[in-house]
């Protein structure tokens, strides 16, 4: 099984490449950690390639889109027609984040692997699993082979994408309602009540909260999602997107290529990943604390901090694209800053 195969195949990042960069950045003429965060993700992503990141980047954002059936709960102020229409307007290349991507240098990958209406742009790759999900609050969302199918479909693209050349891979979906299986995701792995994982997705009033509470509490309390078992939650809880994105952070960790995560949706689906592959964890950076109420807890379970904090919640990958820019400076200053032993000052002394 390509799931299988692919869990084994990722090895944690090379703590000798880690310790050299280190030992760089604390050569380069400046005061030693006055870069902060950027100094310590060019350090993890030297442990990701297992050597100096010396090459330039070369980016691609996948954006996963599917549908829910738990739309229908009312959980969400649209519905599915405007993941359709979403999905044919990012495979156009004129969405947000198409256009933050084109800026920011990076392609941008839609998939279609769950979206419940026809898709019809060129733009959009097919690989549709089942058109959108069962309602989780009446049946599991999915069967587990769905589940698995959607993993591996990730797996597949983040792959070819790393074997054509590209070394940074951002995470992105689409998908009306997907903030609803995300917090019954977040809930189920963190073994917290909904009400702490479950926030207004695309700005709900306190009403229509309540009643998204009310959903993902009676979901989890009718599937009974096992917490010790990935797949077991996004089948019974969760949507093809976020496991499809779930396969991109697997496949991107066994390819060695870093995986830069998008916002919360992004974050449940990498917490599945690291449950299934603690070393898949090594392969990940955070791009930005999105204001779903469970996002900072997804980021602690993950063990990530973010350079971002600015209030995002759109998705489509476009938190992740927003750091591109971040990292490109960071790398900028690791690779061309002069060094003290090349000036011949051997210790930078503040005052």
């Amino acid at each position: 099984m390509l799931l299988n195969d692919t869990i084994a195949s990722i090895k944690p990042a090379s703590r000798d490449a880690m310790t050299a960069a280190a030992a760089r950045w604390d050569d380069l003429v400046k005061p030693p950690g006055s870069l902060g965060m950027l100094e310590t993700i060019v350090t993890r992503m030297a442990g990701m390639y297992g050597r100096l990141p010396v090459e330039p980047l070369r980016k691609a954002v996948i954006v996963m889109c599917a549908d829910h059936g738990v739309v229908a709960e009312g959980v969400a102020r649209n519905g599915f027609e405007v993941t359709a229409m979403m999905t044919e307007v990012i495979g156009s290349r004129k969405s947000t984040v198409c256009r933050m991507a084109s800026a920011a240098g990076a392609d941008v990958v839609a998939v279609n692997v769950g979206v419940a209406s026809t898709i019809h742009s060129s733009g959009v790759l097919n690989r549709l699993v089942r058109a959108g999900t069962r309602n989780m609050a009446d049946e599991p969302a999915m069967t587990r082979e769905e589940t698995i199918q959607a993993i591996e479909t990730g797996i597949e693209i983040a792959a070819d994408l790393a074997r054509h050349g590209y070394n940074l891979l951002a995470t992105g979906e689409m998908g009306i309602g997907n903030t609803t299986p995300s917090a019954a995701i977040a809930a189920a792995l963190l073994r917290l009540p909904a009400s702490e994982t479950t926030g207004r997705g695309a700005g709900l009033d306190d009403e229509r909260l309540a009643n998204k509470i009310a959903v993902v509490e009676r979901a989890l309390q009718l599937r009974q999602p096992d917490p010790f078992d990935p797949i077991d939650v996004l089948s019974k809880v969760g949507g093809l997107e976020i496991a499809g994105l779930t396969g991109v952070i697997l496949g991107g960790a066994s390819s060695r290529a870093p995986v830069l995560l998008d916002g919360f949706i992004s974050s449940a689906a990498a917490l599945a990943a690291k449950r299934l592959c603690p070393d898949s964890a090594d392969y990940m950076i955070a791009s930005h604390v999105s204001r779903e109420r469970a996002a900072p807890l997804l980021l602690a379970a993950l063990g990530l901090e973010a350079p971002i904090n600015a209030g995002m919640r759109l998705g489509e990958g476009t938190g992740a694209v927003a750091a591109m820019p971040l990292l490109e400076l960071a790398l900028a200053a690791f690779r061309e800053t002069a060094t003290l032993s090349g000036t011949g000052i051997w210790e930078y002394v503040p005052r």
